[in-house]
């Protein structure tokens, strides 16, 4: 039995790994004419303690954090849209990484597909990833592909 995979979410977060599991997603949405949903959750517990705990989730650097991960996404689109894929969006959420990827966004996107790198881009980001990767693929609403 084949899978048409329509609608993919791509979970992103600056690694290499996050930008290849990107390319086998968006080749399975142009195998099946699917739609890619590119996705970065900032985590605010995670950016708090990063800073030693002295920023406040209203504060300015969260702004332009904010700002950054959208400029990221909207590279990221582009060079999709460049491979083939007009069928791209963008998406950036506050909260907590493993339970948005696994089910909310999902659940609020009708994602069949979500395809994740294995682990982030430095050693601490390698852990979270890693455990977001390991939650996801354990608890999520729909199916899960590890592209290495």
């Amino acid at each position: 039995m084949t899978m048409e995979y329509k609608n993919i979410l791509v979970p992103v977060d600056g690694s290499k790994t996050a930008e290849n599991a990107l390319k086998t997603a968006t080749e399975i949405a142009k195998r099946n004419q699917g739609h890619v949903d590119l996705l970065n959750v900032i985590d605010l517990k995670q950016f708090s303690m990063s800073f030693g705990g002295m920023v406040d989730a209203n504060g300015d650097v969260v702004y332009q954090s904010f700002e950054d991960v959208n400029e990221y996404l909207e590279k990221l689109q582009a060079e999709v849209k460049a491979n083939g894929l007009d069928a791209v969006d963008i998406h950036a959420r506050f909260g907590t990484p493993r339970t948005i990827v696994a089910k909310e966004f999902p659940l609020d996107h009708h994602t069949d597909l979500i395809v994740m790198g294995p682990t982030g881009m430095n050693v601490v980001e390698r852990a979270l990833m890693g455990a977001v990767t390991d939650y996801v693929t354990r608890n999520a609403v729909c199916d899960v592909m590890v592209a290495r």
